[in-house]
């Protein structure tokens, strides 16, 4: 019945600041553009190699959504990688800290986790 995630919605508090965030810091292609006037909007349509994977969306004045700690809801977003130490290296150069690696217990494999710019966990997962 169902064949793929489509794309997972992102609505930030500051436009700008998460678009650059999601296209400058971590590389994701902008596929479309819009501002919708008349909900005061902007849906930014973004790609990893190029797969649509998020939607980011802003709104006026958007309530805050408890992500941590261990809150109900979704919980993070997270995005296979083939050297985690690079990816660490790079984000670090772009100011932006990782939490410390850590082994997933199950798989043997490294990962690690930054915030985006309204705190939404971000995943990082050595393939």
């Amino acid at each position: 019945m169902i064949n793929k995630i489509h794309h997972i919605a992102i609505i930030c508090k500051d436009y700008v600041i998460s678009k650059a965030f999601y296209t400058d810091v971590l590389g994701l292609e902008i596929i479309r553009e819009v501002y919708r006037a008349e909900r005061k909007s902007y849906k930014l349509d973004l790609a990893v190699n190029g797969n649509y994977i998020i939607e980011l969306f802003s709104f006026p004045d958007p309530p805050d959504r408890p992500s941590r700690p261990e809150a109900a809801g979704l919980r993070h977003l997270a995005f296979d990688v083939d050297d985690l130490d690079k990816v660490i290296a790079e984000l670090a150069e772009k100011q932006v800290t990782a939490e410390p690696v850590r082994t997933d217990e199950f798989t043997g494999k490294r990962f690690t986790f930054i915030a985006d710019p309204d705190q939404l966990p971000i995943e990082f997962y050595e393939i």
